[in-house]
């Protein structure tokens, strides 16, 4: 038989079990599950250089010079560098065969001539001899449509004369404008076609810098992107421009793209060929920086987990990405500087939980 008093302390240590069962119960329902994670701060976006090229000063404007009319060449009085003006003699052609067309043109117009003023006599005695009624009607429409006849071919003499003229002179090619001569297409005694490049003319209302970049470079370039340019054997030498073309596609052997940046004001230094540096600056005006690893990208969409400071609870909040790199992603909507993001952690969490941030605030 077991003693009273051996039962009665089992009683009570069952009954104590009991309640601490039930307590744990209780705590297991109340108290929510916080999850460490890390988190960041939202920043403003820090200006940068992104892009260091290397290039060259071409001219912004340069033209294919050419003959209008096939010869052999005479002369070219110009070579590669030479500083030509406005009316200069770039290139001649042999003048022979528009020289002999010219004096057949004069000839053919002084003969035209003659013909029209025997046709004018003649008209002139029909007029008179038909308003006394000595000769017919017929006799004096003839003299007329005779006059009209050479009236017209001295009017195409004319206009054969005025075309051999011009041959003649475009068997002398002069530059168009102020220029530096960067190229020659033909020799003296080749033969050039019409529309043939004889003399390439950089005109001097322009200069550019001209660069060669990867692909991996292309897309921080823009329209607006401004750059500052200096002169590679002279830092001290500096213009600033605007990227104003980009090539469609890349060439074929470097497989890079040709970018061509209007210069405004460049110095005097900064001569056709010169070597240049160009410094492209990125605009981040108005975005704000936050780690890749903070976004969350679910149904196309990116959104980031944001804690609030005071309850340490999250809420998923949509984003708009402007650009984003292996380890910063800038944003242009959906926060504000200052904000806390998850960082680590952030596949784990719900709505409204809580978290723990062993680390603080980075």
């Amino acid at each position: 038989m077991v003693p009273l008093s051996t039962m009665r302390r089992s009683t009570l240590l069952f009954a104590a079990l009991l309640t601490l069962a039930g307590c744990g119960e209780e705590a297991d329902v109340t108290a929510p599950f916080i999850r460490p994670v890390r988190v960041a701060a939202v920043e403003p976006a820090p200006a940068r250089s992104v892009i260091t090229m290397t290039g060259r000063i071409e001219a912004k404007d340069q033209a294919a010079i050419g003959f209008r009319i096939a010869g052999r060449l005479l002369a070219r009085p110009v070579a590669i560098g030479d500083s030509v003006q406005e009316g200069q003699v770039l290139a001649e052609l042999e003048p022979q065969d528009e020289q002999n067309a010219l004096r057949s043109a004069r000839a053919e117009l002084n003969a035209a001539r003659g013909r029209l003023t025997q046709a004018q006599n003649h008209y002139d005695r029909q007029r008179h001899l038909y308003s006394r009624n000595l000769v017919s009607r017929a006799d004096f429409e003839a003299a007329q449509q005779a006059r009209t006849a050479a009236q017209a071919l001295v009017e195409a003499a004319e206009a054969q004369l005025r075309t051999a003229e011009d041959r003649l002179g475009f068997t002398v090619l002069r530059a168009d404008a102020p220029g530096a001569v960067t190229a020659v297409g033909a020799e003296p005694g080749e033969f050039v076609a019409a529309g043939e490049m004889v003399v390439r003319l950089a005109r001097r209302d322009g200069r550019d810098a001209v660069f060669d970049i990867p692909v991996t470079q292309l897309d921080a370039i823009s329209g607006d992107a401004p750059l500052v340019v200096r002169l590679a054997t002279d830092p001290s030498a500096t213009a600033s421009g605007r990227v104003r073309e980009v090539a469609p596609q890349a060439e074929t052997v470097t497989r890079t793209f040709r970018v061509r940046v209007g210069l405004t004001d460049p110095p005097a230094s900064f001569r056709l060929g010169s070597t240049v540096v160009g410094n492209l600056k990125e605009d981040v005006s108005g975005l704000l920086q936050i780690p890749t690893s903070a976004v969350v990208k679910s149904d196309g969409k990116a959104s980031v987990w944001l804690v609030d400071p005071g309850s340490l609870k999250v809420s998923l909040r949509e984003i708009v990405i402007d650009r984003s790199e292996p380890d910063v992603t800038l944003v242009s909507a959906g926060l504000q500087a200052g904000d806390i993001v998850v960082t680590a952690g952030a596949g784990a969490l719900s709505e409204g939980q809580l978290v723990r941030l062993p680390g603080g605030v980075s």
